[in-house]
C-alpha cells in the first residue's frame, strides 16, 4: 500500500490544474498523503499531470529514488504520460493498493569530461542526449567512438543518442526508427547530416559511446531530454553509457504500448479493396 505520493503538475495549464485537483481529491479519499514540490525519500510514488515534458522534468529524480512514476496526460502528445483521464481513477486506485504493472525503462548516464580528464557534469537521460549547433552556427563535426573503436565523423547540425523510450521523441522527428521500449538499445541519429551515407545506427544497450566535437569555435550545446544542458567548450568529451537499474513507469490499466502507438501516430486499418 502506498501512503504518500508526490504530485507534479504542468505549469500554466488550466486543464492540468483541474485534473490535478481531481487526482489530489481522489488520493486523499483513499487516505494517501499528497505532497508537492521537492521529491524526498518519504515519497513512495510520483504522479505527473501534464505532457511528456512534465514527466521528463522529474524522471531523473524518480530513477534516483527508485520509486514508481505514473503519468496522466493533460498536455501534448503523451507517449510517456500514457494514462487518459477517463482511466485515471482506476490507475490511481491500482497505484494505491499496489496492483499496478510496471514498465522498466533503460536510462542513459551522460558524463562530460574536460581536456584535463576531469568530470565537468553528469546527467541521467530517459529519452536522449543531443549534441547540437547553435541557430547561426556552421556545420559541426562530431567524432564518434563505440566500445573504444572509432566509428565515424558525423557532419551536420548535430547528433542524437537515444534510448528506445526516446525513439518516439526527437529521434523520430530526425528520421530515426521507432523501437519498442522493452529493447535495451541506443540509437545514434544524425541531425540534418551532410552526407547521404549518414544513417541512424542501433547499438546494444551495453555500448559505451564517446563523442567529441571537432574545433568548437561557435555555439555547440549538449541537451538532456529537452530539460537541462550546457554549452560545450573546446576539448570537452562526452561519454554515454547505460545507467544501472531502470526507471519504473506505471502502465495504463487498459491500453498497451501498441494501442498507444497507434493512437498517437494516427495509424488506421486499411479499408479492404472491393
Amino acid at each position: 500500500m502506498i501512503r504518500r505520493v508526490n504530485l507534479t503538475v504542468k505549469q500554466g495549464s488550466e486543464r492540468a490544474g483541474e485534473v490535478a485537483q481531481r487526482v489530489k481529491d481522489f488520493l486523499k479519499s483513499q487516505g494517501v498523503e499528497v505532497s508537492r514540490g521537492e521529491i524526498t525519500s518519504e515519497d513512495e510514488a510520483l504522479v505527473v499531470v501534464g505532457g511528456d515534458g512534465t514527466l521528463l522534468h522529474v524522471a531523473a529524480k524518480a530513477f534516483e529514488k527508485q520509486i514508481p512514476l505514473l503519468g496522466i496526460n493533460a498536455g501534448g502528445l503523451g507517449f510517456l504520460t500514457e494514462v487518459h483521464t477517463d482511466e485515471m481513477d482506476e490507475a490511481l486506485e491500482r497505484l494505491v493498493n499496489g496492483s499496478f504493472e510496471l514498465d522498466k525503462r533503460m536510462v542513459l548516464h551522460v558524463e562530460v569530461i574536460d581536456k584535463n580528464g576531469e568530470t565537468v557534469q553528469e546527467y541521467t537521460a530517459l529519452n536522449e542526449a543531443v549534441i547540437t549547433k547553435g541557430a547561426l552556427s556552421k556545420i559541426i563535426q562530431i567524432d564518434t567512438w563505440a566500445q573504444e573503436s572509432f566509428l565515424t565523423t558525423y557532419r551536420g547540425d548535430g547528433l542524437i543518442i537515444s534510448t528506445a523510450t526516446g525513439s518516439t521523441g526527437y529521434n523520430l522527428s530526425a528520421g530515426g526508427p521507432i523501437i519498442h521500449p522493452g529493447l535495451e538499445v541506443m540509437v545514434l541519429t544524425p541531425i540534418c547530416p551532410f552526407a547521404l551515407s549518414a544513417r541512424p545506427l542501433i547499438l546494444s544497450g551495453s555500448s559505451k559511446i564517446r563523442v567529441e566535437v571537432q574545433n568548437i569555435q561557435e555555439e555547440v550545446c549538449l541537451d538532456i531530454d529537452g530539460q537541462v544542458g550546457m554549452h560545450l567548450l573546446k576539448g570537452y568529451v562526452i561519454h554515454v553509457s547505460r545507467e544501472n537499474g531502470h526507471l519504473k513507469l506505471v502502465k495504463s490499466p487498459s491500453r498497451d504500448y501498441f494501442t498507444i502507438l497507434r493512437e498517437k501516430l494516427g495509424w488506421t486499418r486499411a479499408i479492404p479493396l472491393p
